[in-house]
């Protein structure tokens, strides 16, 4: 179990958040609001000048919706995108609706999901029982149940939104009320005294320190490198491709919800600026890579683990050819009139999650170190929370988890093999699959 909040930490005179992630830049919002804080000095770190170009937050759309198979998770979302409806980034934000789908054991995922929006009673929803339901409701060329789906349903309250404009609007949201000091450099250990396991800082890789009474760690998938989550979370690649659009075509496919086909993880976003996106919400890919521990004192203990390999460490990275062919497949699918060998994918990243054992968030203190509180775990699904998750933060900084996330959003009592995990039943697709390899597999074929 995680410490209590000791007295000492609930109002710090001093908070380090390292990274300026959705996590990260939602927490600093939400202290800087907040009366209780009027005092508390503020600091964010990141490796990256904002916004962070491999950060997963920033991308051209990520998905707004409350389509969950956990109700908590549905009512929380629905808070959030009334937000996104009113007066957060407004102007980033497009309702044009959701079709969840599947044809395997995912649809059991569909269903509960289905369930949860229809209890919360606001959204407007329609079934869909056949692939040809599925291409009417959703414009699509192709009736095949492995594109479409063969069940599945429209929340036509769903929607989508510019994930960088909304990062960018809220950093200047942030900006305006003069409270947070922004930095960039690359942290490289926490700092650790071990005679009373308390952190009181960041040690940076130029060797300089900056201090403080609180240190959240809001690292997204590079937090594993700073503390040790084996068993708790891990660093998954997801594969993201995409392909200009001409404005006839961006005008009817901008219309269209999007179709996310859980039994595989492959989905289409709408078009925007230009640009159609073609993605896949799987297991993804791992990167094992063997570090010094971060927790340990002896430079010559080492741990092995999945972390982030970027376009920003290799900048003629891709999407190895296995992700870009199933997108490529999934498209020609959907919309064989635009899956046209002439026109191939002109860009494709890897978007990197913090996988967690069941999807829930990891928001907590940490068990053993004062000073330390860990708010990462987004597991592909945290964007969406972005108006309302450092709200959720802080009321966890302050002791005061909300009701339906205790137990959910605390550290684990123990750690369990990645090989175990049982996921939140909404990732398919291939599994185990290695970076390394899969790159290598590529080689001369893209």
């Amino acid at each position: 179990m995680a410490l209590a909040p000791p007295a000492s930490v609930e109002i710090p005179s001093s908070v380090l958040i390292i990274g300026s992630g959705a996590f990260g830049l939602s927490t600093a919002w939400s202290l800087s609001r907040n009366p209780q804080f009027k005092d508390t000095s503020i600091t964010v770190v990141d490796r990256q000048p904002f916004p962070s170009p491999d950060g997963s937050s920033i991308d051209a759309s990520r998905i707004i919706r409350p389509d969950y198979a956990a109700a908590r998770y549905t009512r929380l979302a629905a808070i959030a995108q009334n937000r996104w409806r009113t007066d957060f980034a407004r102007e980033h934000y497009q309702e044009v609706g959701l079709a969840v789908t599947a044809w395997g054991p995912e649809q059991k995922y569909v269903s509960e999901s289905l369930a949860n929006v229809r209890a919360i009673g606001t959204d407007k929803v329609e079934v869909l029982n056949s692939a040809e339901d599925i291409a009417r409701a959703c414009g699509l060329e192709g009736k095949d149940p492995w594109g479409n789906g063969c069940t599945g349903y429209v929340n036509w309250s769903s929607g989508w939104a510019d994930a960088e404009g909304a990062m960018m609007w809220l950093r200047e949201e942030v900006e305006k009320l003069d409270r947070v000091k922004f930095m960039t450099k690359a942290a490289k250990k926490l700092l650790i005294d071990h005679k009373t396991n308390t952190v009181s800082g960041i040690r940076f890789h130029d060797s300089s320190e900056l201090r403080a009474d609180l240190t959240i760690l809001a690292a997204g998938a590079w937090t594993a490198s700073l503390i040790d989550l084996r068993g708790i979370c891990k660093a998954t690649g997801q594969a993201l491709c995409y392909m200009p659009i001409s404005k006839e075509e961006e005008a009817a496919l901008g219309k269209q919800p999007t179709i996310l086909n859980l039994s595989h993880g492959l989905f289409m976003i709408p078009p925007h600026k230009g640009l159609l996106k073609v993605a896949r919400h799987g297991h993804g890919y791992l990167n094992p890579t063997t570090i010094p521990h971060p927790e340990s004192e002896d430079p010559h203990e080492t741990i092995t683990i999945s972390l982030p390999y970027t376009h920003m460490d290799d900048p003629s990275q891709a999407v190895p050819e296995e992700g870009q062919r199933q997108c490529r497949d999934f498209l020609a699918s959907i919309h064989p009139s635009i899956a046209q060998p002439s026109r191939p994918f002109t860009k494709s990243k890897i978007c990197w999650y913090t996988d967690t054992r069941d999807g829930d968030f990891l928001i907590d203190y940490h068990p053993k170190y004062k000073g330390l509180f860990v708010a990462t775990g987004g597991s592909g699904h945290g964007f969406k929370f972005l108006p309302v998750i450092g709200d959720s933060i802080v009321e966890c900084m302050q002791g005061r988890t909300p009701e339906a996330f205790k137990g959910r959003w605390e550290w684990p009592v123990e750690r369990i093999p990645e090989e175990k995990w049982a996921g939140d039943g909404s990732r398919g697709g291939p599994m185990c699959m290695i970076l390394k390899d899969e790159m290598a597999k590529s080689r001369g074929k893209l």
